[in-house]
């Protein structure tokens, strides 16, 4: 760590920082939600069910910037929840928990996605048989369907995290590119590369920035594997 700190400047690292920070409360907060839209999605039916897909991965196919100005309007101080939010002492806009949202949101649909393929591949004569054994069905969820779903839930919020960390467009958009406060990693390698003799710090959050996505990946990969193993072998 002291060799990271070392090699970075203090306005790189904490870019560094507030990018880890964003990422980690995007996914937790996420995640709950996340689990039971996907759940919904491969097991309910319920009509709207095809506009509730449409939506969770509208984000996936919008221009971030486009995902970045819809929450500046609904979000936003003079926005039509962020003027009720701001009464109650919550403010997103400009603010590292706007980056937050804005990182949860484009973040979303990759778990929600890996979930749900988790959550399709259980066999629900598994779950049919703890029912008839008199199990309601919150506790048939947390007891057979959550455990053999928990790989995909962990790639998924793996894979969150990560998206999360290097999202740009959107949050820019929205909270703009303000140091210590809302820039991260991917701000901060644009503001950057806009300045004469950047390029070299650019160049360091690039790598730190690579080297934090692979490490996502492969963690994520890890876990779910041995979390399948072992339930596979219970």
């Amino acid at each position: 760590m002291d060799a990271v700190t070392g090699w970075l400047g203090p306005g790189e690292w904490q870019a560094v920082r507030l990018s880890l920070r964003v990422g980690l409360i995007a996914t937790l907060v996420s995640l709950p939600l996340g689990i039971l839209t996907a759940y919904a999605l491969a097991r309910w039916s319920f009509p709207g069910k095809q506009i509730l897909n449409g939506l969770v991965h509208l984000p996936l196919i919008l221009p971030p910037v486009v995902t970045g100005y819809l929450l500046l309007i609904t979000f936003g101080r003079r926005g039509s929840v962020g003027q009720w939010l701001e009464t109650v002492g919550i403010v997103f806009s400009f603010r590292w928990t706007g980056a937050a949202l804005a990182a949860a949101i484009m973040a979303f649909p990759l778990m929600v996605r890996a979930i749900r393929l988790a959550v399709e591949a259980v066999d629900p004569r598994l779950e049919a048989a703890a029912a008839t054994l008199g199990a309601s069905p919150p506790w048939v969820f947390l007891t057979v369907t959550l455990p053999l779903m928990l790989p995909g839930v962990i790639a998924g919020a793996i894979l969150a995290f990560a998206k999360a960390i290097g999202e740009f467009g959107a949050t820019i958009t929205f909270v703009s590119n303000i140091p210590g406060q809302t820039q991260t990693v991917p701000s901060a390698i644009h503001a950057l590369l806009q300045v004469p003799g950047g390029e070299g710090a650019a160049g360091r959050l690039v790598v730190i920035a690579i080297a934090i996505a692979m490490a996502a990946l492969l963690l994520s990969e890890y876990l779910a594997r041995r979390v399948g193993r072992r339930v596979s072998g219970a």
